[in-house]
C-alpha cells in the first residue's frame, strides 16, 4: 500500500535538493557569463535569439524568449528571440511530412542566419529532434548553446557552450535551467542598457 504524502518527504527534500543543485551553479558563473556575453554580442550585431525544448523545456524556451522580447526588469526596447516551439501548424506540418525529428531543425533552416544563436534544451541531453535542431544550426553559421543535465548527453560535443546542470532530476534540472535563463536575461538587459546609455553619452544626448 502507499504512503501518504508527508510534509518532509514532498517539500522538505524538494528544497533541500533544489539547494543543493543551485548551489553547483554557483562553480558555472564564468560559463553563464560566456553564454550571456555571446548572446549580448548577437543581439549588438543585429541577430536573433532562438530557442527549442520539448515539454517542460518548450515552456522554458517561451518564458525566456518572451523575457527578452518584452523586458526582464527594466524599460528598454524588444529584442529580437524566438521560441521554435510555439506555431502548431508549423510543427504538425514538419512532423507530418518529414518526422517530429524535423520540427526544429526546419525552421532553424528557415528562420536562422549567420551569427544568430541557438539555444537547445534538455534535460537529458538527448531529444533527438534538439540535437537535429544544433545540428542544422551548425551547418547554417549559428551559434549553439544548450541546457542540458548532467553530463550532457549527446549534445555535450555539438554544441559552442554547454551549461550541464549537476542533476539528472528533471525537476531540479528544470530549476536551475530557468534560474540561468533568468541571469543570463538580467546580464543582457543590464548591459544592452548600459550600451545604449553610452552611445547616447557619445552622441550629446545626454
Amino acid at each position: 500500500m502507499a504512503n501518504y504524502p508527508d510534509r518532509e518527504s514532498v517539500f522538505g527534500s524538494a528544497i533541500a535538493e533544489h539547494l543543493e543543485v543551485i548551489r553547483g551553479v554557483l562553480d558555472q558563473q564564468e560559463l553563464l557569463e560566456r553564454i550571456a556575453r555571446t548572446i549580448t554580442e548577437a543581439l549588438h550585431a543585429g541577430n536573433q535569439i532562438l530557442w527549442c525544448g520539448n515539454g517542460g523545456s518548450a515552456g522554458d524556451s517561451q518564458h525566456l524568449a518572451a523575457e527578452i522580447v518584452g523586458r526582464f526588469r527594466r524599460e528598454r526596447r524588444g529584442l529580437p528571440s524566438i521560441a521554435l516551439t510555439t506555431d502548431t501548424s508549423i510543427l504538425t506540418a514538419v512532423a507530418n511530412d518529414y518526422g517530429y525529428e524535423a520540427v526544429f531543425a526546419r525552421q532553424v533552416e528557415a528562420l536562422g542566419r549567420e551569427g544568430d544563436v541557438l539555444v537547445g534544451i534538455s534535460t537529458s541531453g538527448n531529444s533527438h529532434n534538439v540535437i537535429c535542431a544544433l545540428e542544422s544550426a551548425k551547418a547554417h553559421g549559428l551559434i549553439t548553446v544548450a541546457f542540458t543535465g548532467e553530463g550532457g548527453g549527446r549534445m555535450a560535443g555539438l554544441v559552442d557552450h554547454l551549461f550541464a546542470v549537476g542533476s539528472r532530476d528533471t525537476a531540479r534540472v528544470q530549476e536551475a535551467h530557468i534560474l540561468a535563463g533568468h541571469m543570463i536575461c538580467d546580464w543582457i538587459e543590464l548591459e544592452w542598457m548600459a550600451a545604449q546609455a553610452a552611445e547616447a553619452k557619445e552622441a550629446g544626448v545626454v
